[in-house]
């Protein structure tokens, strides 16, 4: 069994945003401190924080809602799995629900957005789609 330890990070998202829990706790690493990142630039989550600890720090999401409690996040979906990787150039980056959601991006420049990534004209592994 292999684990994928951002599928494990957009799960935890998942399943506390349809809960309507204020927040979420997750094992941190550098690669989830820069996707939860890109969730808050994108207007995805409210905050996050990063709780330091000598075993292993704690990646603290603040999830954010709407005026009638109405979740941020409507999908949140892993594309390439460690069994299963997707690749693709920049002018192949997939658009979701037509610029309103982002596809996640790992590039040779780090993780960037769909809009990023194509604006520096940089292809990559399609991490997920959140809307």
């Amino acid at each position: 069994m292999r684990s994928d330890p951002i599928a494990d990070m957009l799960t935890r998202i998942r399943n506390a945003s349809r809960a309507e829990h204020e927040k979420v706790d997750i094992p941190a690493s550098r690669l989830k401190v820069r996707v939860a990142d890109i969730l808050k630039n994108e207007g995805f989550i409210r905050n996050y924080r990063v709780l330091e600890d000598p075993t292993q720090s704690t990646l603290r999401v603040y999830l954010k809602y709407g005026s009638n409690n109405e979740q941020m996040i409507a999908g949140l979906v892993r594309v390439s799995t460690p069994g299963r990787r997707i690749y693709v150039t920049h002018d192949k980056i997939p658009t979701i629900l037509a610029g309103m959601g982002v596809t996640i991006v790992s590039t040779s420049r780090g993780l960037l957005t769909d809009r990023e990534a194509r604006k520096q004209k940089v292809g990559g592994e399609v991490l997920a789609y959140v809307w």
